[in-house]
């Protein structure tokens, strides 16, 4: 099967590209070097790699959680050198990078990362998860934002029974309708969400981690929505052939949407790195009744640039005063508020829309009169 696609792409802030070398890598992630992505099989894995050594961490969320996974790495001597975590449902998936606080190389010892792997196991369960009782050490490497959707994918966060979902989680809740197309023997996904950066990424991966295989599709990202279609069959060459199989698909492709669709005060800290920063950052939070609901935490060079979406841990609207407080104590030269720039007018409910109903942009048609796009209408 060839595949044959057109993408018109921007930057973040919407204008165009100018490094040359954006292709070039491009190009060299589709070579026949790009590497496969394995399921997830346990809760907590410890991996060696050339670099640094990757944990991955799932569990039950709460205030103050991340908190003290950041305290146990503390206190066992490794330095994150670079970390994504998401929550979902009222679940939480981490992958962190660390090295040896002693030595900056990866940690191999076996004594060293079955402690490791034993207090952050402690500490995912604490007295009500039942999910995370597994540990594993992790055979492969993966792309970090992937790899949390695998693992968040596994641990069922799409899976809404008994979930704590509040006005937020009601507000960024994309319209996902999907029907089979009989006469081309396809099954059809339209997707109509706020847009934001990564969107397509993340509703391919989960189609992909589901076992379906994409044969046409059309994505439309103009103004502050994005629509999506997908003709899609299962990797056996079928369509989707049940109700409960149509809801599964529905309810994975909002739970991907939804957990980059961060909750909270986005605060950016940039400042001169150093052992055990984030444990005392993120101590100073639950000190004053934040709770973290997505974190991306980088290195470069000596500059930790961190990123964090904070809310009240009781449900409360996070008063200006207890941010100011935070940022007292932390640095207000390092620790700023920013706008969350994902947060965007969700669309209307209750509207049954199409992407053949919409105007078609100038790769639509290419890929139209090719006879790459039919719809079913």
């Amino acid at each position: 099967m060839i595949l044959f696609a057109v993408f018109h792409v921007t930057d973040q802030q919407g204008n165009k590209l100018s490094d040359d070398g954006i292709a070039e890598r491009i190009q060299q992630s589709l070579g026949p070097r790009a590497r496969s992505f394995r399921s997830l099989r346990r809760s907590v894995g410890v991996q060696a790699a050339a670099e640094h050594t990757t944990i991955e961490l799932t569990g039950r969320d709460r205030p103050g959680l991340l908190s003290e996974v950041f305290a146990v790495l503390s206190d066992l001597k490794c330095n994150v050198v670079t970390a994504e975590v998401w929550t979902h449902n009222s679940r939480m998936a981490s992958v962190v990078f660390i090295t040896d606080e002693a030595t900056g190389r990866p940690i191999d010892d076996p004594d060293h990362l079955s402690k490791i792997k034993k207090l952050l196991l402690y500490v995912l369960k604490g007295d009500r998860d039942k999910r995370s009782a597994n540990t594993a050490v992790s055979v492969d490497s993966t792309h970090k934002e992937r790899r949390l959707h695998q693992m968040m994918y596994a641990d069922r966060d799409y899976d809404m029974d008994g979930a704590d979902c509040g006005s937020a989680s009601d507000r960024s809740k994309p319209l996902v309708t999907v029907e089979n197309c009989v006469d081309k023997g396809y099954t059809v996904v339209n997707l109509r969400c706020p847009d934001r950066p990564k969107l397509l990424f993340d509703t391919v991966c989960t189609l992909t981690d589901m076992q379906y295989v994409v044969y046409h599709a059309t994505v439309i990202a103009e103004g502050p929505e994005a629509y999506q279609e997908y003709y899609i069959r299962h990797t056996d060459g079928c369509p989707i052939s049940s109700e409960g199989e149509r809801l599964r698909v529905i309810h994975c492709l909002e739970a991907a949407i939804r957990r980059r669709t961060s909750e909270g005060i986005r605060l950016e800290l940039c400042g001169e790195d150093r052992v055990g920063l984030l444990s005392d950052v993120t101590r100073i939070f639950r000190e004053n009744g934040l709770s973290v609901t997505r974190a991306e935490v980088t290195t470069r060079g000596s500059q930790a640039v961190n990123v964090f979406y904070v809310i009240d841990a009781s449900g409360n609207e996070v008063k200006s005063e207890t941010i100011e407080a935070v940022r007292q104590e932390i640095g207000s030269t390092i620790l700023r508020v920013k706008e969350d720039f994902y947060s965007k007018s969700p669309p209307q409910e209750g509207v049954r829309f199409s992407l053949g109903n919409l105007f078609r942009t100038r790769s639509e048609k290419f890929l139209y009169n090719l006879g790459l796009i039919k719809s079913c209408s």
